[in-house]
């Protein structure tokens, strides 16, 4: 049966990977990693009503709340075809998402969103510092990759949530979390799902990686705040109830598309603790 599953699925989406060439929001962006980062998966439950619908390098996930549907993340704007059909894929209407979590103002996340909330009516959702660069399209000033240079389709209709804020719909709470480090305006996400009796918290955590274009210094007057960031969100990576991980990037939590064993978000912060150490040890030397 999986087989035929995975058949009929291929056969569905075989032609949602090629874009309108004239559609603006969909354009594809020549991004030296867009072929590992959007490796086609199929639609994947997680856990209760919460699917996975994105990519082998990129998470993209759905949350059913009985009163409408919840997306996080966009990808990149050439992915927004293929998400949609994942959508329909697992059995739901693209129509029927309300609302879109954005974890970074950055392009490999939020360079679909733009698409998706013009395709869905969603109103997407982020921090304050997220919304300013989605509303450019744009890295912010500070932003340690800046240099890589990069815009995406700026996004119009937003709403700002603040760190601890909750986002209630249907049988279902999604509380924000501020995790700063890799941009200042990062955001996670975490929420209840439940099966049989039982329930999970689910976190899909922003990027935690500490990378920056050539020349950046963390150690410099303008990277320090970023390293206050980081251990700011390795705290809350410690503290946070954490039953399945899913992650921004999902080679950042191991292997496979999500990670449910024991201690996954508090390993998820020593990965990058141990990649910042080595950062800082190389830039004082």
């Amino acid at each position: 049966m999986k087989t035929i599953a995975l058949a009929l699925w291929m056969m569905g989406t075989a032609g949602a990977s090629q874009p309108a060439a004239d559609d603006p929001l969909t354009r594809p962006m020549a991004v030296e990693r867009a072929k590992e980062w959007l490796a086609p998966q199929p639609p994947e439950r997680i856990f209760g009503k919460s699917w996975l619908v994105g990519f082998g390098g990129l998470s993209v996930a759905l949350i059913d709340t009985v009163d409408g549907l919840v997306l996080i993340d966009g990808a990149l704007p050439q992915a927004v075809p293929m998400i949609l059909a994942n959508v329909r894929a697992a059995g739901f209407d693209p129509k029927d998402i309300k609302y879109i979590l954005s974890t970074e103002p950055h392009y490999d996340h939020g360079g679909g969103l733009a698409a998706l909330a013009r395709d869905t009516g969603a109103t997407v959702i982020a921090s304050a510092r997220g919304a300013e660069g989605l509303r450019a399209g744009a890295m912010a000033a500070d932003d340690p990759q800046l240099a890589y240079g990069g815009t995406w389709p700026a996004v119009e209709r937003l709403r700002v949530m603040a760190d601890g804020e909750v986002l209630a719909m249907g049988d279902t709470q999604i509380t924000a979390h501020a995790t700063p480090g890799h941009t200042m305006g990062s955001m996670s996400w975490s929420w209840k799902a439940c099966e049989a009796g039982t329930c999970k918290t689910i976190v899909f955590a922003s990027s935690l990686n500490p990378v920056s274009a050539d020349g950046y210094r963390y150690l410099s007057a303008a990277g320090k705040p970023f390293v206050a960031g980081f251990e700011q969100s390795y705290r809350k990576m410690d503290a946070i109830p954490c039953d399945i991980l899913i992650s921004a990037h999902p080679d950042n939590a191991g292997a496979g598309r999500f990670n449910d064993k024991p201690g996954a978000c508090r390993a998820y912060a020593d990965r990058s603790r141990g990649l910042l150490a080595k950062r800082l040890d190389r830039e004082r030397k």
